[in-house]
C-alpha cells in the first residue's frame, strides 16, 4: 500500500497536468479548426470540433481582402526593436538598482511598482500630444518608443532580482584576477544573467506584438500598422465578425510569437551558470 501511494500520486500530477496543457490548448485548436471550417459550417447552431469539410479558403481571403503579410513584416520590426532596447536599458539600470543601494535607488524602485498600478489608458492623451509635438506620431519609432517605456518597468524588476542573486563575490574574484569593472560586468555577470535577459525579452517582445490601444491610438497609416489593428478590420461596422477569415488570419497571426517564444525558452536555462568558473 505505502509502495503504491507514490505512483498513485505521479500519475495524478501527470494527469492535472495533461488535463491543464489541454485547457491552455483548447483555443489555440478551436482557432484552427473554425479557421478550417466553411462558412455554412461555421454558422451551425451546434459548432463541430472537428471540421466536416476542410477548406483553406478562409486563408486565402484573409491575405486578398487585408495586407497580412505587410502588418506582420510591421509588427515582428516594432516588437523585435521594442524588446532588444527595453532588455539593452533595463540591464545597467537593474545592476545599478541591484549593487547601489541608496535613498535614490529605493525610491526608483518605488515608483517602479507604482507605475504599475495606473491604467495605461489615463496616458493616451499625453503620449499623443507629446508624440505629435515630437514629430513622431503616426511612426514606428514612436510606438517603439512607447513600447519600451510600458516594457521597461517589468522589465527592471525582473532583472533587478537576478542581479540581486548573483553572488559579489565573483565580482571580486574578477577584480583580484586584474579584470576592471567592464570586464567584469561583461565576462561575469552577463552570462549569469541570459536566463533572465531572455525572460525579459520575451515579455517585452510578446507584449508588443499583442498590444493594441497605443497602436489604436497612434498609427494612422495604413503601410504602418501593426497586425493587431488588422485583424480588426474583418469585422464590420455593426460588429459583425468575418469569423472564417478572422480565425485564419488570428492564427497566421500568432504563430510567429509561438515560434519565437518555442526558439527562446531553450535558453532560459542557457547559461545560468556560464562565466562562473575561471577557465
Amino acid at each position: 500500500m505505502e509502495r503504491s501511494t507514490p505512483a498513485v500520486a505521479t500519475t495524478l500530477k501527470y494527469l492535472a497536468l495533461g488535463a491543464y496543457l489541454v485547457f491552455l490548448a483548447f483555443p489555440l485548436f478551436w482557432l484552427l479548426s473554425t479557421a478550417l471550417k466553411t462558412p455554412q459550417e461555421i454558422a451551425q447552431i451546434n459548432p463541430t470540433i472537428i471540421p466536416n469539410d476542410i477548406t483553406f479558403e478562409n486563408f486565402r481571403a484573409a491575405f486578398d481582402e487585408q495586407p497580412i503579410a505587410r502588418s506582420l513584416v510591421n509588427t515582428a520590426f516594432v516588437s523585435s526593436v521594442s524588446a532588444v532596447l527595453t532588455v539593452f536599458l533595463s540591464i545597467p539600470a537593474a545592476y545599478v538598482m541591484a549593487r547601489y543601494r541608496s535613498v535614490v535607488s529605493r525610491a526608483v524602485i518605488v515608483w517602479v511598482l507604482l507605475s504599475q498600478i495606473f491604467p495605461w489608458v489615463l496616458v493616451i492623451i499625453p503620449l499623443f500630444l507629446l508624440l505629435r509635438d515630437a514629430g513622431l506620431y503616426d511612426s514606428h519609432l514612436g510606438l517603439i518608443i512607447v513600447y519600451v517605456v510600458w516594457s521597461m518597468p517589468f522589465a527592471l524588476w525582473m532583472l533587478r532580482s537576478y542581479v540581486a542573486s548573483i553572488p559579489y563575490e565573483l565580482e571580486e574574484a574578477a577584480a583580484m584576477d586584474g579584470a576592471t569593472k567592464v570586464r567584469a560586468l561583461r565576462s561575469v555577470i552577463a552570462p549569469l544573467l541570459a536566463p533572465g535577459v531572455v525572460a525579459a525579452g520575451l515579455f517585452a517582445f510578446v507584449s508588443a506584438w499583442n498590444e493594441f490601444l497605443f497602436a489604436l491610438v497612434l498609427i494612422r497609416d495604413p503601410d504602418l500598422q501593426t497586425i493587431s489593428l488588422t485583424l480588426v478590420k474583418f469585422i464590420g461596422a455593426e460588429g459583425v465578425a468575418r469569423l472564417g477569415p478572422l480565425a485564419a488570419a488570428s492564427l497566421v497571426a500568432t504563430i510567429p510569437s509561438l515560434i519565437f517564444f518555442a526558439f527562446m525558452q531553450r535558453r532560459l536555462t542557457g547559461g545560468l551558470l556560464g562565466g562562473a568558473v575561471k577557465s
